[in-house]
């Protein structure tokens, strides 16, 4: 597993021992076309990266000149990987991107209480790729939906099984694109007053 484009391009990350089914990292193909899909909207953007994993989701919008990257999990074999990425992505690095991993229980919602300050006008970009198939997804979106982490114009992307579709709308969010590369699923929301 890679950074695929950016200034840390090809940088060899950190993963989960075969073994370990408790972390599913998005795969590089999948990781590229979503990026590919945002494209600048990364410049500058502040990025929330939820059920983190390796971090390669933030770890690829910092590459790609992200302003601001909070990372969110609560395994912790997961944190290690995160933070073992960031120090591999930070190596010779020269910019001046706010990083920040948060530990927390995302079944539980999301801590803003344990949000950096910097990021309190909300995000740009945000990552959610829960666990498949568990309902957490359905979760996550309500919770998003119900407060002020996205930015009006900001992007919220669900990664879920292809096989599980998720809601059109929601009271402030609209379901604008669907992508589908195998196993996965991208569903992209914006804020309905942005739509």
């Amino acid at each position: 597993m890679r950074i695929i484009g950016g200034t840390a391009r090809g940088r060899k990350l950190f993963t989960p021992p075969l073994h370990e089914k408790s972390i599913r990292p998005t795969s590089d193909r999948a990781r590229e076309a979503l990026f590919n899909i945002l494209g600048n909207r990364i410049v500058d953007a502040a990025v929330l990266d939820l059920f983190a994993g390796t971090g390669a989701l933030g770890l690829e919008a910092f590459s790609r000149h992200a302003r601001f990257i909070v990372f969110i999990d609560n395994n912790r074999l997961a944190l290690q990987l995160i933070k073992k990425n960031i120090l591999l992505c930070l190596t010779g690095y020269k910019g001046d991107c706010g990083i920040r991993v948060v530990q927390h229980d995302l079944t539980k919602g999301i801590p803003a209480n344990k949000l950096p300050q910097e990021t309190h006008r909300g995000f740009d970009v945000i990552f959610a790729d829960p666990p498949y198939a568990q309902n957490i997804s359905f979760s996550v979106l309500e919770f998003i939906n119900n407060s002020s982490l996205l930015t009006q114009n900001g992007l919220l992307i669900v990664e879920e099984k292809h096989t599980v579709k998720l809601p059109s709308s929601l009271s402030t969010l609209e379901l604008t694109d669907r992508r589908v590369y195998g196993e996965t699923a991208f569903c992209f929301y914006r804020s309905s007053a942005a739509a």
